[in-house]
């Protein structure tokens, strides 16, 4: 769902410029390491990164780690660098970016871990192409990872979850820590927002990890 517009944040938010991007992404293309203090890290990248605290928490609980997220709306996006910023974590940063054109500014074999977290389950069977875990999708995101990178998934919708699971096995995906109860198990796990609402009135957080398939020689 999309927020209704903020006008005050289009000015508030350059109170952030140091940990958001909201233009020229192109420029960065095979140089998203080079915005971080140390560039020899490994980049993670979450894909709909909502109000930031998800990525917040992962880049607390892993500085080993660089940290981007894309996030389309203006009004959601400025929660997320505010976090951030607030946080003073020098190893994260959100763009304001739609990712249906990911490959415009990322570089193949650029990024280490995708994180896509409780996107829109587009439940009509004539809308699957537009799920972020549809088989052309999964493509891309193989092209950009390193050789052994991974996407992490998270979802409530069970159905979504029972789709994904096939298109990554048919796409050539290994997958390993699938669960169809987060909570119940002792994987580590840093919440969104929309995680613990949903959570606590007891819905089963559906989880999986997918190492990208070998490129053949």
């Amino acid at each position: 769902m999309r927020l209704r517009r903020k006008p005050w944040i289009d000015e508030a938010i350059h109170e952030y410029d140091s940990h958001i991007i909201l233009e020229n992404h192109g420029e960065h293309k095979g140089k998203w390491r080079e915005l971080f203090e140390d560039p020899t890290k490994p980049l993670y990248m979450e894909l709909g990164t909502g109000k930031g605290r998800f990525i917040a928490g992962m880049a607390e609980e892993h500085p080993e780690a660089n940290f981007v997220g894309f996030e389309v709306q203006m009004g959601v996006i400025y929660y997320a660098a505010q976090k951030l910023y607030e946080r003073n974590l020098s190893n994260a940063k959100v763009a304001l970016f739609d990712i249906a054109g990911i490959e415009d500014i990322v570089e193949s074999g650029e990024v280490d871990h995708f994180y896509i977290n409780f996107c829109d389950p587009w439940p009509k069977a004539k809308h699957a192409k537009r799920r972020l875990t549809y088989h052309t999708f999964l493509d891309r995101y193989a092209r950009l990872l390193k050789e052994d990178g991974e996407i992490h998934f998270k979802t409530d919708n069970e159905g979504l979850f029972m789709f994904s699971l096939e298109e990554f096995q048919n796409c050539g995906w290994t997958l390993k820590n699938v669960t169809y109860d987060l909570h119940s198990t002792d994987l580590p796990n840093v919440k969104t927002e929309y995680e613990e609402k949903f959570s606590a009135k007891g819905q089963p957080i559906f989880r999986l990890e997918a190492i990208k398939p070998k490129t053949e020689a």
